[in-house]
């Protein structure tokens, strides 16, 4: 059994997305970070860096529970423990692990302070310029990517897709219109109709939210 600790956040959805795409049970714990759960001392006992999301797998490596910070370490340990959406083959291996990171590095990051710097009440124009340029530059990047291949790594679906999707569905935040990328209108379109898809980035949270 997985225990998630998670909110619905980018970051967070990545790990509900994976879960439903996995297709088996696990226990989602709410961590309200209007709240301030992720600063409770128990949830600093499972990660010390006070982020979400975070995992706890009762039948970790050595049968025993095994905790995960950072969504993409989560991503790639459900993906290699289940055999799912990480290619087999080296190449298209190491081009789902550039892509990946590429989402780490620069879509989380840059995508995380364009929202913080358009939608905060006291507006600092230097952040809103800078942000919002190099967001615009990584759509450019994505769509330039998806102009050859149908996903991140290539042909097949896997969590370098499921890492990125939940980031770009806050393109209105980045003042982005799909429609100006259309490459990543294609893959984003494809991906939102995945019924994992629909319920990892909101079903799951609202059933336990109501």
């Amino acid at each position: 059994m997985i225990d998630l600790y998670s909110w619905k956040t980018s970051n967070g959805r990545k790990a509900t997305i994976m879960l439903e795409e996995l297709g088996f049970d696990y226990r989602l714990h709410l961590i309200n970070l209007g709240k301030g759960d992720q600063f409770t001392p128990a949830f600093t006992a499972i990660n010390p860096n006070q982020k979400i999301p975070a995992m706890v797998d009762q039948d970790g490596p050595t049968s025993e529970p095994y905790t995960i910070i950072e969504s993409g370490a989560m991503l790639f340990y459900l993906a290699e423990k289940y055999d799912l959406f990480i290619p087999k083959e080296p190449i298209a291996r190491y081009e789902m692990i550039q892509w990946l990171m590429f989402q780490m590095g620069n879509i989380g990051p840059m995508f995380g302070q364009a929202h913080h710097f358009r939608r905060k009440e006291e507006k600092v124009p230097y952040g809103i310029e800078r942000y919002t340029k190099e967001t615009r530059r990584l759509w450019g990047v994505l769509d330039q990517r998806l102009q050859t291949f149908e996903y991140l790594a290539g042909s097949d679906y896997t969590i370098a897709d499921i890492a990125t999707f939940p980031w770009t569905a806050r393109y209105g935040w980045q003042g982005i219109e799909l429609s100006e990328f259309p490459n990543v209108k294609r893959w984003y379109d494809a991906i939102a109709a995945r019924p994992a898809v629909e319920r990892g980035m909101d079903t799951v949270y609202d059933e336990l939210m109501r």
